[in-house]
Protein backbone atom coordinates (compact mmCIF):
# COMPACT_ATOMS: atom_id res chain seq x y z
CA UNK A 1 0.00 0.00 0.00
CA UNK A 2 1.38 3.39 -1.03
CA UNK A 3 2.37 5.54 1.92
CA UNK A 4 0.24 8.70 2.28
CA UNK A 5 3.43 10.73 2.62
CA UNK A 6 4.55 9.60 -0.82
CA UNK A 7 1.29 10.97 -2.20
CA UNK A 8 1.81 14.24 -0.33
CA UNK A 9 5.38 14.51 -1.60
CA UNK A 10 4.13 13.86 -5.12
CA UNK A 11 1.58 16.67 -4.65
CA UNK A 12 4.30 19.14 -3.70
CA UNK A 13 6.53 18.00 -6.56
CA UNK A 14 3.68 18.66 -8.97
CA UNK A 15 3.04 22.08 -7.46
CA UNK A 16 6.70 23.04 -7.76
CA UNK A 17 6.67 22.03 -11.42
CA UNK A 18 3.59 24.18 -12.04
CA UNK A 19 5.11 27.14 -10.19
CA UNK A 20 8.17 26.98 -12.46
CA UNK A 21 5.92 27.61 -15.47
CA UNK A 22 8.00 27.36 -18.63
CA UNK A 23 11.19 26.68 -16.70
CA UNK A 24 14.24 28.60 -15.55
CA UNK A 25 15.48 29.47 -19.03
CA UNK A 26 12.23 31.13 -20.09
CA UNK A 27 11.90 32.90 -16.74
CA UNK A 28 15.38 34.33 -17.27
CA UNK A 29 14.36 35.57 -20.74
CA UNK A 30 11.32 37.24 -19.19
CA UNK A 31 13.55 39.04 -16.70
CA UNK A 32 15.97 40.10 -19.44
CA UNK A 33 13.10 41.96 -21.12
CA UNK A 34 12.49 43.90 -17.90
CA UNK A 35 9.37 41.85 -17.19
CA UNK A 36 8.36 39.91 -14.10
CA UNK A 37 6.82 36.46 -14.11
CA UNK A 38 3.09 35.89 -13.65
CA UNK A 39 3.56 34.87 -10.01
CA UNK A 40 6.00 37.67 -9.18
CA UNK A 41 3.41 40.15 -10.40
CA UNK A 42 0.74 38.63 -8.19
CA UNK A 43 3.04 38.88 -5.16
CA UNK A 44 3.50 42.61 -5.79
CA UNK A 45 -0.21 43.22 -6.33
CA UNK A 46 -1.81 41.48 -3.36
CA UNK A 47 -1.14 41.73 0.36
CA UNK A 48 1.71 39.42 1.48
CA UNK A 49 0.63 35.82 1.96
CA UNK A 50 -2.97 36.44 0.89
CA UNK A 51 -3.01 34.83 -2.57
CA UNK A 52 -4.91 31.57 -3.02
CA UNK A 53 -4.49 29.86 -6.38
CA UNK A 54 -7.38 28.14 -8.16
CA UNK A 55 -7.25 25.35 -10.76
CA UNK A 56 -3.44 25.07 -10.82
CA UNK A 57 -3.52 21.58 -12.35
CA UNK A 58 -5.56 22.47 -15.42
CA UNK A 59 -3.77 21.75 -18.72
CA UNK A 60 -4.74 21.93 -22.37
CA UNK A 61 -6.37 18.92 -24.03
CA UNK A 62 -5.40 19.60 -27.63
CA UNK A 63 -3.85 16.81 -29.70
CA UNK A 64 -3.18 18.73 -32.94
CA UNK A 65 0.02 20.24 -34.39
CA UNK A 66 2.26 18.57 -31.85
CA UNK A 67 0.54 19.99 -28.76
CA UNK A 68 -0.10 16.48 -27.51
CA UNK A 69 3.62 16.24 -26.78
CA UNK A 70 3.88 19.63 -25.04
CA UNK A 71 3.10 20.18 -21.39
CA UNK A 72 1.67 23.52 -20.38
CA UNK A 73 1.65 24.01 -16.60
CA UNK A 74 -1.57 25.79 -15.61
CA UNK A 75 -2.21 26.22 -19.36
CA UNK A 76 -0.34 29.51 -19.35
CA UNK A 77 -2.35 31.45 -16.79
CA UNK A 78 -2.43 31.73 -12.99
CA UNK A 79 -5.84 32.45 -11.45
CA UNK A 80 -7.10 32.91 -7.91
CA UNK A 81 -7.97 35.43 -5.23
CA UNK A 82 -6.19 37.50 -2.62
CA UNK A 83 -6.48 40.74 -0.72
CA UNK A 84 -5.46 44.31 -1.51
CA UNK A 85 -5.46 46.70 1.45
CA UNK A 86 -7.21 43.95 3.41
CA UNK A 87 -10.11 43.62 0.94
CA UNK A 88 -10.70 40.65 -1.41
CA UNK A 89 -10.00 40.77 -5.15
CA UNK A 90 -10.04 38.07 -7.83
CA UNK A 91 -7.47 37.95 -10.59
CA UNK A 92 -5.70 36.22 -13.42
CA UNK A 93 -2.06 36.61 -14.46
CA UNK A 94 -1.01 35.31 -17.87
CA UNK A 95 2.26 33.37 -17.93
CA UNK A 96 4.33 34.30 -20.98
CA UNK A 97 6.79 31.51 -20.20
CA UNK A 98 4.12 28.90 -21.08
CA UNK A 99 3.03 28.97 -24.74
CA UNK A 100 3.84 32.70 -24.79
CA UNK A 101 0.74 33.23 -22.63
CA UNK A 102 -1.40 32.35 -25.66
CA UNK A 103 -5.06 31.81 -24.90
CA UNK A 104 -6.53 28.37 -25.50
CA UNK A 105 -9.71 26.61 -24.44
CA UNK A 106 -8.72 25.72 -20.85
CA UNK A 107 -6.78 28.96 -20.37
CA UNK A 108 -10.01 30.86 -21.11
CA UNK A 109 -12.00 28.46 -18.92
CA UNK A 110 -9.80 29.30 -15.94
CA UNK A 111 -10.28 33.04 -16.47
CA UNK A 112 -14.05 32.74 -16.97
CA UNK A 113 -14.38 30.62 -13.83
CA UNK A 114 -12.61 33.14 -11.61
CA UNK A 115 -14.59 36.02 -13.16
CA UNK A 116 -17.80 34.26 -12.20
CA UNK A 117 -16.53 33.86 -8.65
CA UNK A 118 -15.69 37.57 -8.47
CA UNK A 119 -19.21 38.51 -9.57
CA UNK A 120 -20.90 36.04 -7.21
CA UNK A 121 -18.88 37.34 -4.28
CA UNK A 122 -19.08 41.02 -5.18
CA UNK A 123 -15.35 41.76 -5.45
CA UNK A 124 -13.14 43.62 -7.97
CA UNK A 125 -11.54 41.68 -10.81
CA UNK A 126 -8.00 42.38 -12.03
CA UNK A 127 -6.47 40.94 -15.20
CA UNK A 128 -2.69 40.93 -15.68
CA UNK A 129 -2.30 40.57 -19.46
CA UNK A 130 0.87 39.23 -21.10
CA UNK A 131 -0.05 37.10 -24.08
CA UNK A 132 0.86 36.38 -27.67
CA UNK A 133 -2.84 36.21 -28.52
CA UNK A 134 -5.02 33.27 -29.51
CA UNK A 135 -3.40 29.83 -29.49
CA UNK A 136 -3.50 29.14 -33.21
CA UNK A 137 -2.99 25.38 -32.79
CA UNK A 138 -6.34 25.13 -30.99
CA UNK A 139 -8.24 26.87 -33.77
CA UNK A 140 -11.73 28.19 -33.26
CA UNK A 141 -12.00 27.09 -29.62
CA UNK A 142 -9.49 29.84 -28.80
CA UNK A 143 -11.79 32.40 -30.37
CA UNK A 144 -14.72 30.94 -28.45
CA UNK A 145 -12.64 31.34 -25.29
CA UNK A 146 -12.22 35.04 -25.98
CA UNK A 147 -15.96 35.31 -26.47
CA UNK A 148 -16.57 33.71 -23.07
CA UNK A 149 -14.37 36.39 -21.47
CA UNK A 150 -15.85 39.32 -23.44
CA UNK A 151 -19.35 38.22 -22.45
CA UNK A 152 -18.45 38.27 -18.76
CA UNK A 153 -16.64 41.62 -19.09
CA UNK A 154 -19.89 42.99 -20.50
CA UNK A 155 -22.49 41.52 -18.16
CA UNK A 156 -20.38 42.24 -15.07
CA UNK A 157 -19.72 45.83 -16.18
CA UNK A 158 -21.19 48.12 -13.54
CA UNK A 159 -21.55 45.15 -11.17
CA UNK A 160 -17.95 44.83 -9.98
CA UNK A 161 -14.94 47.05 -10.78
CA UNK A 162 -12.84 45.53 -13.57
CA UNK A 163 -9.21 46.51 -14.10
CA UNK A 164 -6.83 45.46 -16.90
CA UNK A 165 -3.05 45.71 -16.57
CA UNK A 166 -1.17 45.33 -19.87
CA UNK A 167 2.27 43.91 -19.03
CA UNK A 168 3.40 42.62 -22.40
CA UNK A 169 1.82 42.12 -25.83
CA UNK A 170 -1.96 42.26 -26.13
CA UNK A 171 -2.97 41.91 -29.77
CA UNK A 172 -5.84 41.00 -32.03
CA UNK A 173 -9.10 40.00 -30.38
CA UNK A 174 -7.39 40.02 -26.97
CA UNK A 175 -7.54 43.83 -26.82
CA UNK A 176 -11.33 43.90 -26.62
CA UNK A 177 -11.42 42.53 -23.09
CA UNK A 178 -9.34 45.41 -21.65
CA UNK A 179 -11.38 47.85 -23.75
CA UNK A 180 -14.58 46.78 -21.95
CA UNK A 181 -13.07 46.97 -18.47
CA UNK A 182 -13.20 50.11 -16.36
CA UNK A 183 -9.50 51.00 -16.26
CA UNK A 184 -6.45 50.05 -18.32
CA UNK A 185 -2.87 50.32 -16.99
CA UNK A 186 0.23 50.09 -19.21
CA UNK A 187 4.00 49.85 -18.68
CA UNK A 188 6.41 51.97 -20.74
CA UNK A 189 8.45 50.10 -23.36
CA UNK A 190 7.19 46.59 -22.49
CA UNK A 191 3.42 46.66 -23.06
CA UNK A 192 1.57 47.12 -26.34
CA UNK A 193 -2.02 46.91 -27.55
CA UNK A 194 -3.14 46.78 -31.17
CA UNK A 195 -5.69 45.04 -33.37
CA UNK A 196 -3.20 44.33 -36.16
CA UNK A 197 0.55 44.35 -35.65
CA UNK A 198 3.19 46.34 -37.54
CA UNK A 199 3.94 43.55 -40.03
CA UNK A 200 0.30 43.15 -41.05
CA UNK A 201 -0.10 46.91 -41.41
CA UNK A 202 2.99 47.10 -43.61
CA UNK A 203 1.73 44.24 -45.77
CA UNK A 204 -1.76 45.71 -46.21
CA UNK A 205 -1.10 49.46 -46.35
CA UNK A 206 2.64 49.77 -46.91
CA UNK A 207 3.01 51.86 -43.74
CA UNK A 208 6.04 51.11 -41.55
CA UNK A 209 5.82 51.57 -37.79
CA UNK A 210 7.28 49.99 -34.66
CA UNK A 211 5.18 48.08 -32.15
CA UNK A 212 5.86 50.76 -29.53
CA UNK A 213 4.84 53.64 -31.82
CA UNK A 214 1.76 51.72 -32.95
CA UNK A 215 0.38 50.61 -29.60
CA UNK A 216 2.72 51.45 -26.73
CA UNK A 217 1.85 52.97 -23.38
CA UNK A 218 2.50 56.54 -24.50
CA UNK A 219 0.31 56.25 -27.59
CA UNK A 220 -2.66 54.83 -25.71
CA UNK A 221 -2.35 57.30 -22.84
CA UNK A 222 -1.97 60.42 -25.00
CA UNK A 223 -3.42 59.83 -28.49
CA UNK A 224 -6.03 57.06 -28.55
CA UNK A 225 -7.31 57.36 -24.98
CA UNK A 226 -7.55 53.55 -24.71
CA UNK A 227 -5.49 53.51 -21.50
CA UNK A 228 -5.88 55.41 -18.23
CA UNK A 229 -2.54 55.06 -16.44
CA UNK A 230 1.11 54.40 -17.31
CA UNK A 231 4.37 53.93 -15.40
CA UNK A 232 7.96 53.08 -16.18
CA UNK A 233 8.15 49.80 -14.26
CA UNK A 234 5.85 46.91 -13.44
CA UNK A 235 6.34 47.48 -9.72
CA UNK A 236 5.16 51.09 -10.10
CA UNK A 237 2.12 50.16 -12.16
CA UNK A 238 1.01 47.48 -9.69
CA UNK A 239 1.34 49.96 -6.82
CA UNK A 240 -0.93 52.31 -8.81
CA UNK A 241 -3.49 49.52 -9.15
CA UNK A 242 -3.43 49.06 -5.38
CA UNK A 243 -3.91 52.81 -4.94
CA UNK A 244 -6.88 52.89 -7.32
CA UNK A 245 -8.57 49.98 -5.56
CA UNK A 246 -8.41 51.93 -2.27
CA UNK A 247 -10.96 54.40 -3.72
CA UNK A 248 -13.40 51.82 -5.09
CA UNK A 249 -16.25 49.90 -3.50
CA UNK A 250 -16.16 46.13 -3.76
CA UNK A 251 -19.27 46.12 -5.96
CA UNK A 252 -22.23 48.21 -7.03
CA UNK A 253 -24.04 47.17 -3.87
CA UNK A 254 -21.60 49.07 -1.64
CA UNK A 255 -20.42 52.63 -1.20
CA UNK A 256 -16.72 53.48 -1.46
CA UNK A 257 -14.65 53.11 1.73
CA UNK A 258 -14.62 56.22 3.93
CA UNK A 259 -11.55 57.26 5.87
CA UNK A 260 -11.50 58.98 9.22
CA UNK A 261 -9.67 62.29 8.88
CA UNK A 262 -8.29 64.72 11.40
CA UNK A 263 -10.22 67.91 11.95
CA UNK A 264 -8.89 70.80 9.93
CA UNK A 265 -9.96 74.30 8.98
CA UNK A 266 -11.92 73.94 5.75
CA UNK A 267 -11.81 77.64 4.92
CA UNK A 268 -9.49 78.20 1.93
CA UNK A 269 -8.31 81.86 1.87
CA UNK A 270 -5.86 81.28 -1.01
CA UNK A 271 -8.55 80.46 -3.59
CA UNK A 272 -9.39 84.10 -4.30
CA UNK A 273 -5.80 84.89 -5.25
CA UNK A 274 -4.99 81.72 -7.17
CA UNK A 275 -7.66 82.02 -9.89
CA UNK A 276 -7.47 84.94 -12.37
CA UNK A 277 -10.56 87.16 -12.17
CA UNK A 278 -10.31 87.87 -15.91
CA UNK A 279 -12.39 85.18 -17.63
CA UNK A 280 -10.01 84.82 -20.58
CA UNK A 281 -6.80 84.26 -18.62
CA UNK A 282 -5.74 80.60 -18.34
CA UNK A 283 -4.89 78.76 -15.12
CA UNK A 284 -4.48 75.16 -14.01
CA UNK A 285 -7.72 73.80 -12.52
CA UNK A 286 -5.64 71.41 -10.41
CA UNK A 287 -4.98 74.42 -8.17
CA UNK A 288 -8.67 74.46 -7.27
CA UNK A 289 -8.75 70.68 -6.84
CA UNK A 290 -5.78 70.73 -4.45
CA UNK A 291 -7.41 73.45 -2.35
CA UNK A 292 -10.76 71.67 -2.10
CA UNK A 293 -9.97 67.96 -1.65
CA UNK A 294 -8.13 66.23 1.20
CA UNK A 295 -4.35 66.65 1.04
CA UNK A 296 -2.59 64.31 -1.43
CA UNK A 297 -5.82 62.46 -2.18
CA UNK A 298 -6.36 63.38 -5.85
CA UNK A 299 -5.69 60.49 -8.26
CA UNK A 300 -5.94 61.86 -11.78
CA UNK A 301 -7.19 59.55 -14.53
CA UNK A 302 -6.15 59.82 -18.20
CA UNK A 303 -4.06 62.87 -17.35
CA UNK A 304 -2.29 62.98 -20.73
CA UNK A 305 -5.37 62.46 -22.92
CA UNK A 306 -7.88 65.20 -23.81
CA UNK A 307 -6.13 67.58 -21.44
CA UNK A 308 -8.85 70.23 -21.78
CA UNK A 309 -10.77 68.28 -19.14
CA UNK A 310 -9.45 66.84 -15.88
CA UNK A 311 -11.04 63.78 -14.25
CA UNK A 312 -10.08 61.71 -11.25
CA UNK A 313 -10.88 60.35 -7.81
CA UNK A 314 -10.23 62.13 -4.53
CA UNK A 315 -11.48 62.36 -0.97
CA UNK A 316 -13.31 65.22 0.73
CA UNK A 317 -13.38 64.83 4.51
CA UNK A 318 -12.56 61.16 3.95
CA UNK A 319 -15.40 60.55 1.46
CA UNK A 320 -14.53 59.39 -2.06
CA UNK A 321 -15.70 61.68 -4.88
CA UNK A 322 -15.29 61.77 -8.64
CA UNK A 323 -14.13 65.06 -10.16
CA UNK A 324 -14.95 66.36 -13.64
CA UNK A 325 -13.24 69.69 -14.26
CA UNK A 326 -12.79 71.97 -17.25
CA UNK A 327 -9.11 72.82 -17.76
CA UNK A 328 -8.69 76.46 -18.93
CA UNK A 329 -4.98 75.76 -19.43
CA UNK A 330 -5.83 73.85 -22.64
CA UNK A 331 -8.26 74.97 -25.36
CA UNK A 332 -9.71 77.46 -22.85
CA UNK A 333 -11.44 74.50 -21.23
CA UNK A 334 -13.75 74.02 -24.23
CA UNK A 335 -15.30 70.62 -24.88
CA UNK A 336 -14.30 68.60 -27.94
CA UNK A 337 -14.87 65.03 -29.11
CA UNK A 338 -12.15 63.41 -26.98
CA UNK A 339 -12.91 65.32 -23.78
CA UNK A 340 -16.61 64.50 -24.18
CA UNK A 341 -15.82 60.79 -24.38
CA UNK A 342 -13.36 60.99 -21.49
CA UNK A 343 -15.80 62.73 -19.16
CA UNK A 344 -18.85 60.69 -20.12
CA UNK A 345 -17.34 57.30 -19.43
CA UNK A 346 -15.96 58.46 -16.09
CA UNK A 347 -19.33 59.91 -15.06
CA UNK A 348 -21.01 56.60 -15.83
CA UNK A 349 -18.34 54.70 -13.89
CA UNK A 350 -18.89 56.89 -10.83
CA UNK A 351 -22.64 56.44 -11.09
CA UNK A 352 -22.27 52.65 -11.38
CA UNK A 353 -20.27 52.46 -8.16
CA UNK A 354 -22.01 55.02 -5.95
CA UNK A 355 -19.33 57.70 -6.15
CA UNK A 356 -20.64 61.31 -5.83
CA UNK A 357 -19.70 63.53 -8.77
CA UNK A 358 -18.34 67.06 -8.34
CA UNK A 359 -18.05 69.28 -11.42
CA UNK A 360 -15.81 72.34 -11.52
CA UNK A 361 -17.08 74.35 -14.48
CA UNK A 362 -15.18 76.96 -16.46
CA UNK A 363 -16.20 76.36 -20.08
CA UNK A 364 -16.36 78.50 -23.19
CA UNK A 365 -18.59 76.00 -24.97
CA UNK A 366 -18.18 73.14 -27.41
CA UNK A 367 -15.07 73.56 -29.54
CA UNK A 368 -15.90 74.91 -33.02
CA UNK A 369 -14.49 73.71 -36.35
CA UNK A 370 -15.19 71.62 -39.43
CA UNK A 371 -13.08 68.72 -38.12
CA UNK A 372 -15.10 68.60 -34.89
CA UNK A 373 -18.46 68.84 -36.68
CA UNK A 374 -17.58 66.17 -39.25
CA UNK A 375 -16.06 64.02 -36.52
CA UNK A 376 -19.41 63.90 -34.74
CA UNK A 377 -19.17 66.47 -31.95
CA UNK A 378 -22.97 66.47 -31.78
CA UNK A 379 -23.05 62.76 -30.97
CA UNK A 380 -20.03 62.86 -28.67
CA UNK A 381 -21.12 66.00 -26.85
CA UNK A 382 -24.54 64.45 -26.27
CA UNK A 383 -22.86 61.69 -24.28
CA UNK A 384 -21.99 64.14 -21.50
CA UNK A 385 -25.51 65.39 -20.95
CA UNK A 386 -26.81 61.82 -21.27
CA UNK A 387 -24.33 60.55 -18.67
CA UNK A 388 -25.14 63.32 -16.20
CA UNK A 389 -28.88 62.97 -16.78
CA UNK A 390 -28.99 59.23 -16.09
CA UNK A 391 -26.69 59.40 -13.05
CA UNK A 392 -28.47 59.10 -9.70
CA UNK A 393 -25.53 59.59 -7.33
CA UNK A 394 -25.11 62.95 -5.55
CA UNK A 395 -24.16 65.54 -8.18
CA UNK A 396 -22.68 68.96 -7.38
CA UNK A 397 -21.55 71.71 -9.74
CA UNK A 398 -19.40 74.71 -8.89
CA UNK A 399 -19.24 77.36 -11.63
CA UNK A 400 -15.84 78.98 -11.21
CA UNK A 401 -15.89 81.54 -14.04
CA UNK A 402 -17.52 80.86 -17.44
CA UNK A 403 -20.54 78.70 -18.26
CA UNK A 404 -21.62 79.39 -21.82
CA UNK A 405 -24.14 77.88 -24.19
CA UNK A 406 -24.92 74.19 -24.57
CA UNK A 407 -21.81 73.29 -22.60
CA UNK A 408 -23.33 75.01 -19.54
CA UNK A 409 -26.40 72.80 -19.87
CA UNK A 410 -24.40 69.62 -20.53
CA UNK A 411 -22.05 70.04 -17.58
CA UNK A 412 -24.45 69.01 -14.84
CA UNK A 413 -26.83 71.96 -14.83
CA UNK A 414 -29.95 71.95 -12.67
CA UNK A 415 -32.06 71.27 -15.74
CA UNK A 416 -30.44 67.87 -16.31
CA UNK A 417 -30.46 66.74 -12.71
CA UNK A 418 -27.79 68.45 -10.64
CA UNK A 419 -28.67 68.29 -6.96
CA UNK A 420 -26.90 71.53 -6.12
CA UNK A 421 -25.24 74.21 -8.25
CA UNK A 422 -23.04 76.87 -6.71
CA UNK A 423 -21.42 79.82 -8.49
CA UNK A 424 -18.59 82.10 -7.56
CA UNK A 425 -19.57 85.79 -7.65
CA UNK A 426 -17.48 86.46 -10.77
CA UNK A 427 -19.17 83.64 -12.73
CA UNK A 428 -20.60 84.42 -16.17
CA UNK A 429 -23.58 82.25 -17.10
CA UNK A 430 -25.02 83.00 -20.51
CA UNK A 431 -25.86 81.72 -23.98
CA UNK A 432 -22.46 82.96 -25.11
CA UNK A 433 -19.69 85.28 -23.95
CA UNK A 434 -20.50 88.99 -23.59
CA UNK A 435 -18.24 89.93 -26.52
CA UNK A 436 -19.94 87.57 -28.97
CA UNK A 437 -23.43 88.37 -27.70
CA UNK A 438 -22.92 92.13 -27.94
CA UNK A 439 -21.54 91.84 -31.48
CA UNK A 440 -24.68 89.97 -32.58
CA UNK A 441 -27.41 91.76 -30.63
CA UNK A 442 -26.10 95.27 -31.16
CA UNK A 443 -24.42 94.81 -34.56
CA UNK A 444 -26.26 97.65 -36.31
CA UNK A 445 -25.99 99.98 -33.34
CA UNK A 446 -22.23 99.44 -33.15
CA UNK A 447 -21.80 99.80 -36.91
CA UNK A 448 -23.73 103.09 -37.06
CA UNK A 449 -22.03 104.58 -34.03
CA UNK A 450 -19.65 107.53 -34.29
CA UNK A 451 -17.23 105.53 -32.11
CA UNK A 452 -17.85 101.81 -32.82
CA UNK A 453 -15.21 100.53 -30.39
CA UNK A 454 -16.51 102.62 -27.49
CA UNK A 455 -20.08 101.56 -28.29
CA UNK A 456 -19.04 97.91 -28.53
CA UNK A 457 -17.38 98.05 -25.10
CA UNK A 458 -20.41 99.81 -23.65
CA UNK A 459 -22.72 97.07 -25.00
CA UNK A 460 -20.39 94.33 -23.76
CA UNK A 461 -20.47 95.84 -20.27
CA UNK A 462 -24.23 96.24 -20.50
CA UNK A 463 -24.73 92.60 -21.52
CA UNK A 464 -22.38 91.37 -18.80
CA UNK A 465 -24.20 93.39 -16.17
CA UNK A 466 -27.64 92.29 -17.30
CA UNK A 467 -27.11 88.65 -18.26
CA UNK A 468 -23.56 87.32 -17.78
CA UNK A 469 -23.52 87.08 -14.01
CA UNK A 470 -24.61 84.43 -11.51
CA UNK A 471 -27.47 86.41 -10.03
CA UNK A 472 -29.77 86.14 -13.04
CA UNK A 473 -29.46 82.34 -12.94
CA UNK A 474 -29.80 82.40 -9.14
CA UNK A 475 -32.99 84.43 -9.38
CA UNK A 476 -34.47 81.67 -11.58
CA UNK A 477 -33.34 78.84 -9.29
CA UNK A 478 -30.75 77.54 -11.75
CA UNK A 479 -28.03 78.36 -9.24
CA UNK A 480 -28.71 77.36 -5.64
CA UNK A 481 -26.34 79.87 -4.12
CA UNK A 482 -23.63 82.34 -5.02
CA UNK A 483 -20.75 81.56 -2.68
CA UNK A 484 -17.50 83.04 -1.45
CA UNK A 485 -14.76 81.06 -3.29
CA UNK A 486 -12.94 80.64 0.01
CA UNK A 487 -15.91 78.64 1.34
CA UNK A 488 -16.00 76.17 -1.59
CA UNK A 489 -14.69 73.21 0.41
CA UNK A 490 -17.08 73.97 3.27
CA UNK A 491 -20.06 74.04 0.89
CA UNK A 492 -19.00 70.75 -0.71
CA UNK A 493 -18.63 69.04 2.68
CA UNK A 494 -22.06 70.27 3.79
CA UNK A 495 -23.65 69.18 0.51
CA UNK A 496 -22.12 65.69 0.54
CA UNK A 497 -23.31 65.19 4.09
CA UNK A 498 -26.82 66.35 3.19
CA UNK A 499 -26.94 64.09 0.10
CA UNK A 500 -25.46 61.01 1.76
CA UNK A 501 -28.80 59.18 1.90
CA UNK A 502 -30.00 60.37 -1.53
CA UNK A 503 -32.27 57.98 -3.42
CA UNK A 504 -33.52 58.65 -6.92
CA UNK A 505 -35.24 56.31 -9.35
CA UNK A 506 -35.59 56.32 -13.12
CA UNK A 507 -38.41 54.98 -15.33
CA UNK A 508 -38.29 51.19 -15.50
CA UNK A 509 -36.62 50.04 -18.72
CA UNK A 510 -34.21 47.47 -20.06
CA UNK A 511 -31.54 50.14 -20.60
CA UNK A 512 -31.18 53.47 -22.33
CA UNK A 513 -29.60 54.04 -25.73
CA UNK A 514 -26.66 56.39 -25.14
CA UNK A 515 -25.47 57.95 -28.43
CA UNK A 516 -22.32 55.86 -28.82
Amino acid sequence: MTDIYEKINDLYDRRREIELGGGDERIEKQHEKGKLTARERIELLVDPGSFVELNPFIEHRSVDFGLENQKGPGDGVVTGYGKVNGRPIYLFSQDFTVFGGALGEMHAHKIATVMDLAAKNGAPFVGLNDSGGARIQEGVVSLDGYGQIFYRNSIYSGVIPQISVIMGPCAGGAVYSPAITDFVFMVEKTSQMFITGPKVIETVTGEKISAEDLGGAKVHNTVSGNAHFRAETEAEILEMVRALLSYLPQSQEEKPPRLEVDHEDDYRPDLTDLIPFDAVRPYDVRIVIEQVVDADSFMEIQKDFARNIVIGLARVKGEVVGLVCNQPKFMAGGLDIDSSDKASRFIRFCDSFNIPIITFEDVTGFFPGIKQEHGGIIRHGAKILYAYSEATVPKLTIILRKAYGGAYVALNSKSIGADLVFAWPNAEIAVMGPQGAANIIFAKEIQNSDDPEATRQQKIDEYREKFANPYVAASRGMVDDVIDPRETRIKIIQSLEMLRSKKESRPKKKHGNIPL
